[in-house]
């Protein structure tokens, strides 16, 4: 009672951000763990972690929930069923809080709240973690931390190698974010797979789009209102290529007809797209299962740090047709 009148809230919201409940808003929370700090206040999880020395309580951190972290869960809940875990899903809000998110939400749950952590696409390096933590689609630098990820250098020259086995010279790369290993290496392989058949890369044909829409928009719009356009885009996931298939489509462009598309991941969204979009498909239910599997062997001392690479496959749907000449 004492912190809800403190905090200006009901008991029920006090209740909620206790025990980590869905339905309280960001800045309720901030303001009700102040109070909770201010005052000493200990709620039932906290102190029974605290006798106990555990949770027995997983965190998944992503950097907002979005339909590859959405699949990402699918197999990391499969994965911690029966295990005697529970599954704490907390987001990073990447769109208002860049940079760093994983580090402060790492100081938020780590010791009282959650035991070990999955963090997914991180942007800075977890070294100084206090607690186990696995690390799906690695940034960039050293994570100090076992990581998975899919074969993204050879997903993406199979993606490439496609359009060029249609006939396609001037393909197109929508990038994606520049602090993820991932999208360095699905470069590498767009260029690996141009270089094989003897075209030359031109960097004015690459665009980041951050795996976010709202870049991607730009980025398609440039490529496509270039007197010389591309005739086949490879986009560094699947939400930017469907943007690209809809800015084409804005343009009076037909999809595969005038553009072929190629994505990566193999969300849901991909196969319902119109049209279906081709696709390099990660195992994401795997990845999210094996980061369980990793965490639970560090948890149960049993595990070392490990880096696994899984393989993709090429989904050949209805957004890729042999090359025409623009007209």
């Amino acid at each position: 009672m004492d912190v809800a009148l403190a905090a200006e809230v009901s008991v029920s919201t006090v209740s909620k951000v206790i025990n980590d409940r869905y339905g309280v808003s960001p800045e309720t929370y901030d303001k009700v763990m102040d109070v909770v700090a201010q005052l000493g206040y200990e709620s039932s999880l906290v102190a029974s972690s605290l006798r106990r020395l555990s949770t027995n309580v997983l965190g998944i951190l992503v950097p907002e929930f979005e339909p590859f972290s959405t699949e990402l869960l699918k197999g990391i809940s499969s994965a911690a069923e029966g295990t005697g875990y529970e599954l704490l899903a907390y987001s990073g809000n990447l769109e208002h809080n860049h940079i760093g998110w994983e580090r402060r939400s790492l100081s938020r749950l780590a010791g009282t709240l959650i035991d070990g952590a999955v963090i997914v696409a991180p942007t800075a390096t977890v070294t100084n973690a206090t607690i186990p933590v696995v690390a799906i689609d690695p940034h960039t630098g050293s994570t100090g931390a076992s990581t998975i990820e899919a074969d993204n250098v050879a997903g993406a020259r199979e993606a490439t190698e496609h359009l060029i086995d249609l006939g396609h010279r001037r393909i197109a790369h929508v990038r994606g974010r520049v602090d993820l290993a991932s999208a360095s290496r699905r470069e590498q392989g767009y260029r690996d797979a141009l270089e094989a058949a003897g075209i030359p890369f031109d960097p004015a044909l690459v665009r980041v789009g951050g795996y976010r829409a709202s870049e991607t928009t730009e980025a398609a719009r440039e490529l496509l209102g270039m007197p010389d356009r591309p005739t086949a885009v490879f986009a560094a996931n699947d939400l930017s290529a469907i943007r690209v298939m809809e800015v084409a489509n804005e343009l009076g462009l037909s999809v595969p007809d005038d553009l072929s598309v190629v994505g990566f991941d193999n969300v849901p969204e991909a196969a319902n797209a119109s049209p279906p979009l081709t696709t390099s498909a990660q195992p994401l239910h795997q990845m999210g299962a094996e980061a369980v599997r990793l965490l639970l062997a560090l948890l149960d001392g049993n595990g070392t740090e490990e880096h696994l690479i899984l393989p993709t496959r090429l989904v050949m749907r209805s957004s890729t047709a042999p090359h025409r000449p623009p007209t």
